[in-house]
């Protein structure tokens, strides 16, 4: 199943992609889908709904309707950086022996082609497709990375912009390069964790004004998807509808020649995961 969200945003209403590509009212069983809705097995639910036919098919007013972030209001978000190996040797840093944790203000998720917005007096903006992963249900110290995919819900593309200034340059941690606004469109929708047995055998890609700027797989990630959700399970607990980023790989501005070509407004930003979805965004001044 595809979950997603439509509308304007703050009026977004919940909706379900069908196999057979028919669009499904999600209104009449959830209000939403955030963390109550997973919390409530809200997935099995919607899942029993649709073969029991008890689901509308969505009105012909959405079907160009804006498309919102596929889940709403994440706790938080918890990304994982230096997690690709080719993206750790193009950044001039060691492999990590443990993977390197930072947050960033669950405020900043958009939609899939909501503007990206270049801080102002930014001159160091940078894109980052990631494979999303949202949590289902609520993970505390983990007994094994086993079981850890069992905590996951689905999983998403995510587009973790950057302000490598504000990140790297100007004293303390890496959340002020990675929190300001409009810094983490999602979506197009949330695949269901069923429909991808193998998140460690995703291709994803990135191009910015049709110019590929990103192509690998989630097999060059040095923590799995199972290790990072164990690991993280250590040191916080992590509850329905959270968002875990898993890192991106090599391509990024930063590790390419000067003058690096960071975005610069008007570029467009093309991201897309295998079997996940695709976004677009233009790049504005905030």
């Amino acid at each position: 199943m595809q979950l997603l969200r439509l509308g304007e945003p703050g009026s977004e209403r919940p909706f379900v992609r069908a196999g057979d590509g028919t669009m499904r009212d999600l209104s009449g069983l959830t209000t939403d889908i955030d963390g109550s809705f997973f919390a409530s097995d809200g997935v099995a639910r919607v899942a029993a709904a649709l073969a029991a036919g008890e689901l509308p098919e969505a009105g012909p007013e959405f079907a160009r309707a804006r498309a919102g972030a596929p889940i709403a209001r994440p706790g938080k978000v918890v990304c994982v950086g230096l997690n690709y190996r080719q993206h750790a040797e193009e950044s001039g840093a060691e492999v990590p022996a443990e993977p390197v944790v930072f947050m960033k203000a669950s405020d900043v998720v958009v939609g899939p082609e909501d503007d990206v917005l270049v801080p102002r007096g930014s001159t160091k903006t940078d894109w980052e497709v990631e494979l999303g992963v949202v949590i289902g249900k609520t993970a505390r110290y983990l007994e094994s990375v086993e079981e850890a995919l069992g905590y996951v819900a689905g999983y998403t593309v995510s587009n973790d912009v950057s302000e490598r200034e504000f990140q790297l340059e100007r004293g303390g941690t890496w959340d002020k390069g990675k929190s300001c606004e409009n810094f983490n469109p999602l979506g197009p929708w949330l695949v269901t964790a069923d429909e991808v047995p193998d998140p460690q055998d995703l291709g994803l890609r990135l191009w910015v004004n049709g110019e590929k700027k990103q192509d690998s797989s989630t097999k060059d990630m040095i923590f799995t998807v199972a290790e990072i959700v164990h690991y993280l399970s250590r040191f916080m607990v992590l509850r329905p509808g959270d968002l875990i980023n898993t890192g991106t790989p090599q391509g990024v501005a930063l590790g390419q020649p000067d003058p690096k070509p960071y975005l610069r407004e008007g570029d467009v930003i093309e991201l897309e995961i295998d079997g996940l979805g695709r976004q677009r965004q233009t790049v504005r001044q905030a």
